[in-house]
């Protein structure tokens, strides 16, 4: 069984000020992920739409970015997300299906919502998708975290319940024009 080490990585945790610094390096970033089939001709997917939504996160609560560079500086991937707002629709949408003790800890603002993680395609396979969740969640107050995820995006889709996420029994649109979700969550770590 071949093994993957993880290559040197810089990680450097930037909030919305410093992430507006680095936009165009991030929309490259994207660009290069999401320019393949099936979403390179879907609008939802399209840079401007992201450029959008991610210039929009900045100046949302708890925002954080943390970025991953080669020894050359290369931006090889980054993950970003917000404290979640519990009144967010689609957190709204599949209240019946959540467990009590995470939306008890929504509305008391303990819930991280991981918005994007991506790494280039040339760089995947060699833990740096791990390496920025995990600093990134281990880098947060929230205790909770959740994310969506496609359906069937793959290999990202069974990657996260081997990280320990929860899939929650719902699927979720972020809008109509967008495919369908898988919510999961994770439960905060415990000690022992």
């Amino acid at each position: 069984m071949p093994t993957h080490a993880t290559p040197s990585l810089t990680l450097t945790l930037r909030t919305g000020r410093s992430a507006e610094e680095i936009v165009d390096e991030l929309v490259s970033v994207y660009a290069e992920v999401y320019g393949v089939p099936p979403y390179a001709d879907d609008p939802f997917f399209s840079v401007d739409t992201f450029k959008d939504r991610l210039t929009a996160a900045f100046e949302m609560e708890g925002f954080a970015l943390l970025t991953a560079r080669l020894d050359d500086g290369q931006l090889v991937g980054y993950v970003h997300g917000v404290t979640l707002p519990p009144e967010r629709a689609w957190w709204v949408s599949i209240a019946d299906a959540l467990p009590d003790e995470v939306k008890k800890a929504a509305d008391a603002g303990e819930v991280f919502w991981l918005r994007e993680l991506m790494v280039l395609p040339q760089a995947t396979d060699q833990g740096i998708g791990r390496a920025l969740h995990d600093a990134m969640v281990a880098s947060r107050a929230e205790p909770w975290t959740t994310l969506t995820c496609i359906v069937d995006n793959e290999p990202a889709r069974s990657a996260y319940p081997r990280w320990g996420y929860e899939v929650i029994d719902a699927t979720i649109k972020h809008a109509d024009e967008s495919p369908t979700y898988d919510p999961m969550i994770l439960r905060p770590a415990t000690d022992g």
